[in-house]
């Protein structure tokens, strides 16, 4: 069986709600919720020994992409992260959330600019070889990224779509 990614708060391919967005404290012009998606899995391979969890828009005209929420050391006995996981309540013991691209730990809703494209938002799960990764919540996504290339076992992702 293949490692998968659901949601009961959108199906892959949808857009967000507006309750997933970035909210107006954050200053980029937006005015959502800013909570983080439920998220749930299964099927994780045999030596799974953690998960970890991101949200990354490649459409982020930062000649980068930008990191929304990132999430690492999830014990390997949780399958799902319920919703506004990302405030840091209902997060499982053990699991820490690192920097995202807006500068602090924690999830970090949608906010494209306004008259873009549709931006597309990739919730990815991954399946970790190892219990805990080397890093702290400052560490950028950046290393977090290099950290799973070389941890990751199997991922699956969902992706979502904002606009405004």
């Amino acid at each position: 069986m293949a490692l998968t990614l659901r949601s009961d708060s959108f199906s892959d391919g949808d857009y967000l709600a507006t309750e997933h967005v970035l909210s107006a404290d954050y200053g980029f012009g937006c005015a959502g919720g800013n909570v983080s998606p439920h998220l749930a899995w299964s099927g994780a391979p045999e030596g799974t020994r953690s998960f970890a969890v991101t949200c990354y828009d490649p459409d982020a005209p930062t000649g980068s992409g930008f990191w929304h929420w990132l999430v690492v050391n999830i014990p390997p006995d949780v399958t799902e992260l319920p919703l506004g996981a990302g405030s840091g309540k209902g997060l499982p013991g053990g699991a820490l959330q690192t920097r995202t691209d807006y500068g602090a730990a924690g999830y970090g809703g949608p906010c494209p600019p306004e008259g873009d494209h549709p931006h597309r938002y990739f919730f990815t799960v991954f399946a970790v070889g190892v219990e805990s990764l080397p890093v702290n919540a400052d560490t950028s996504a950046a290393v977090i990224g290099f950290q799973l290339h070389f941890n990751t076992l199997a991922k699956a992702e969902l992706m979502g779509l904002f606009k405004r």
